[in-house]
């Protein structure tokens, strides 16, 4: 077992001692990773910061039940639990318009291209994507950060498959705009 490795083990022991300096290290830790993925999802801080409130509770009293599988897995199982409180927030909220679109409707879904993120900073990809509108980028985030099928995101969002494919091209042909459009600015600076 590795150093990191024996230090999250002792870290999650203390937390589920009770430990608030523990608490303290792994809300340090995580906050700002933590932040960022919640942001993809929610564009309205105020929003942000009382889902990462509310999932740095549940982490911290569900931490008796974590079953450690390696370096890594505190991270993946934290970022679960603030991607559904998230996804909740959205719910509750019922600011996505995501709709179920009839089959005339849909757009032609043939343009395979993605949009190529190569020269532009994070912050940058970043911002774009919160611009999203929310459906566009709720489904975004869960195809590809998610890494979630079109069948799993229709379950989770209680839309049919193909309204998940449509949002998803929309998102990315967005997306392709915007970046074209930041490369032309920039190369007239």
């Amino acid at each position: 077992m590795g150093r990191k490795e024996k230090k999250e083990q002792l870290l999650l022991q203390q937390i589920i001692r009770g430990d608030r300096v523990a608490m303290k290290e792994f809300y340090d830790t995580f906050s700002g990773y933590l932040t960022t993925v919640c942001s993809r999802y929610l564009s309205n801080k105020e929003d942000v910061k009382d889902v990462l409130q509310e999932s740095f509770i549940k982490i911290f009293n569900a931490m008796d039940k974590f079953q450690y599988k390696g370096e890594g897995s505190l991270r993946a199982w934290s970022t679960r639990i603030v991607v559904n409180e998230a996804l909740k927030q959205i719910k509750e909220n019922q600011k996505m318009n995501l709709t179920d679109l009839p089959s005339w409707e849909l757009p032609d879904i043939t343009d395979d291209r993605e949009p190529d993120f190569n020269d532009i900073p994070t912050s940058v990809i970043l911002e774009m994507i919160r611009a999203l509108p929310q459906g566009y980028r709720t489904v975004f985030n869960l195809y590809v950060f998610e890494e979630k099928s079109h069948k799993e995101i229709a379950s989770i969002l209680g839309i049919a498959e193909n309204s998940s494919a449509s949002q998803l091209h929309r998102a990315k042909n967005l997306l392709m705009k915007e970046l074209e459009l930041y490369r032309i600015k920039n190369r007239e600076q």
